[in-house]
């Protein structure tokens, strides 16, 4: 293998490599950033629910790059595409919703706050909101994120208002508003990482329906692909090259990393040598490659002589509910406002963040915010195939088809609109929670795939019920029929935290305050992996703020 020289090489392109390749970029650094997938462009995103959403064209086959899942270790890891957020250069920004919300202040120190978690390994953060709030507002303004600042008592503390007027929502968004008023509750505007007004070759929103599980085709969606990436590749100091799996950090014998072993489309072995290693693939992934990267001097890994890596994986909790507006409870006008054809509702709920401590419950409930069922067709017959709740109490196996599943899809899709509510919770880390490398299952390079092993606080469940509850409360008050809770304190596995922690003990946390192993002092990791919990919102603004903060310091730390 030949050896080419950068100084930083990056590991991942989402929302954990981007910022980092930006920084050092700008910084004057030679930068290689190495995506194991694709790299598409605004003329491949088709509105094509088969090609886009039921295909390998974001998400890998299970056969060719699988992930094993098991409940519990006496259970047995099966093949599963669950865990993979994304493989394309952008990752999984490319297609998410980009609902953007904050941590608040309490979820960095969650021990201060609420006292001993007992059953969980969670600890606190190494430092404090205000010291990530100046990189929230940076992600805010290279993505391109828009919003309202109004409406929200329950915001965490911030300068200044979003640098894009928010989306134009829904009128439904004022039934809402009305109805939790009437209820002492706040609904305010979901900020979006979605642009509203043009920017250079950006164009703005088009309100197409389609965000969540595709691209974008107009670039408005924030993706790192045309924000953080494009403005790094300007700098002509930064390549990105996609179709490249990395499968190794190399270390020296000062013990410090020498670079990274990469495999392109064709097979070919390469090797890269560079001052720094940043690695954000993932906090499933990114812990994979840490462990598979053993040597003499790291036998179980690089950066795993305490036995961290992998440990204290946290996902987000998820409630869901549905309720349906059938067109004959309303007049006329009502029904012009509910076939109005704006896709976004644009509403969220925080006033269940924190909830009285009781039970199983320590202190935090949750976010919750409403939108419209995904218009995917064949996602929606899929749902509509299975029994409701009160028929799933008398037989939990029961389907529906012919002609009673005609007559249900032909109510779905004429007859009415469904409202959908997402509740998300605080995921606490436990000691039978983690990712290690699985002893039989490889992937289609032949390396041992990731086996993600799931064990849930009792918490959990218990804080995730609060805020659903609060939240058919709501759907109650809008006068929603056939009412559905489909989850209370489920997964959400896309949201991944805590596999290489940042912390100030070397013998609980994978890395350190400024985002490097505590065992090699040029391998930083700046993906979901170094949160070490998960926060009760979408975690992604998180990840890209606290990436920007890690690559301040390896900046700083490379001179």
């Amino acid at each position: 293998m030949k050896n080419e020289e950068f100084d930083v090489v990056v590991v991942g392109s989402g929302a954990g490599g981007s910022p980092p390749a930006l920084v050092m970029a700008q910084k004057g650094a030679r930068v290689l950033v190495l995506e194991k997938g694709r790299r598409h462009t605004r003329d491949d995103f088709l509105h094509d629910e088969i090609s886009m959403c039921r295909r390998d064209y974001f998400t890998p086959f299970p056969v060719d790059d699988p992930h094993t899942l098991r409940h519990g270790e006496t259970e047995t890891a099966q093949r599963t595409a669950a865990g993979w957020i994304s493989q394309c250069v952008g990752g999984g920004t490319v297609h998410m919703s980009g609902f953007f919300l904050r941590f608040h202040p309490k979820d960095f120190a969650l021990s201060r706050h609420y006292g001993a978690l007992r059953g969980s390994t969670a600890i606190d953060w190494p430092f404090e909101y205000e010291t990530l709030a100046p990189y929230y507002d940076r992600v805010e303004s290279e993505l391109g994120v828009s919003g309202d600042t109004t409406d929200n008592p329950f915001a965490p503390p911030r300068r200044g208002p979003f640098p894009y007027p928010p989306i134009l929502t829904h009128p439904v968004s004022a039934w809402i508003d009305d109805a939790g008023r009437k209820l002492g509750l706040h609904p305010f505007p979901m900020p979006r990482a979605i642009i509203t007004t043009p920017n250079g070759s950006r164009g703005s929103c088009v309100y197409c329906a389609l965000c969540g599980s595709y691209g974008c085709e107009v670039d408005a969606k924030s993706s790192t692909l045309v924000s953080l990436l494009a403005a790094a590749e300007a700098t002509k100091r930064c390549e990105v090259r996609a179709e490249c799996m990395v499968t190794e950090i190399e270390v020296m014998r000062n013990g410090l990393a020498r670079g990274v072993v990469y495999e392109d489309a064709q097979g070919q072995r390469h090797r890269v040598v560079a001052r720094a290693v940043v690695v954000a693939a993932s906090a499933l992934e990114s812990a994979r490659l840490l462990l598979l990267s053993r040597s003499s001097s790291h036998p179980n890994g690089l950066g795993n002589n305490s036995g961290q890596v992998g440990r204290n994986l946290c996902f987000s909790t998820l409630g869901q509910l549905k309720g349906r507006f059938d067109y004959a409870d309303f007049d006329a006008e009502g029904v012009e406002i509910l076939k109005n054809p704006m896709p976004f509702v644009g509403r969220a709920i925080q006033d269940a963040y924190e909830v009285a401590p009781s039970g199983d419950v320590f202190g935090k409930g949750g976010t919750f915010h409403f939108l419209w069922a995904h218009p995917n067709p064949i996602f929606a017959a899929e749902q509509l195939i299975h029994a409701r709740e009160h028929e799933r109490e008398r037989d939990p196996r029961r389907l529906i088809f012919g002609r009673p599943l005609i007559e249900r899809m032909a109510k779905h899709f004429r007859d009415g609109r469904t409202l959908e509510v997402e509740c998300f919770g605080e995921w606490l880390p436990t000691p039978g929670c983690y990712v290690s490398l699985d002893p039989k299952i490889t992937d289609r390079f032949g390396l041992p795939a990731a086996r993600i092993t799931i064990d849930r606080h009792p918490s959990d469940r218990a804080s995730s019920q609060v805020v659903v509850d609060r939240a058919r409360s709501m759907l109650e008050a809008l006068r929603c029929r056939d009412i559905e809770v489909e989850a209370v304190g489920g997964e959400t596995l896309v949201l991944q935290h805590g596999t290489c922690r940042m912390g100030n003990d070397p013998t609980e946390s994978v890395t350190t305050a400024a985002g490097h192993l505590h065992e090699v002092s040029n391998v930083y990791v700046t993906d979901g992996g170094s949160l070490p919990t998960s926060g009760a919102v979408p975690s992604t603004l998180t990840i890209l703020a606290n990436a920007f903060r890690i690559a301040d310091h390896m900046a700083g730390a490379m001179g």
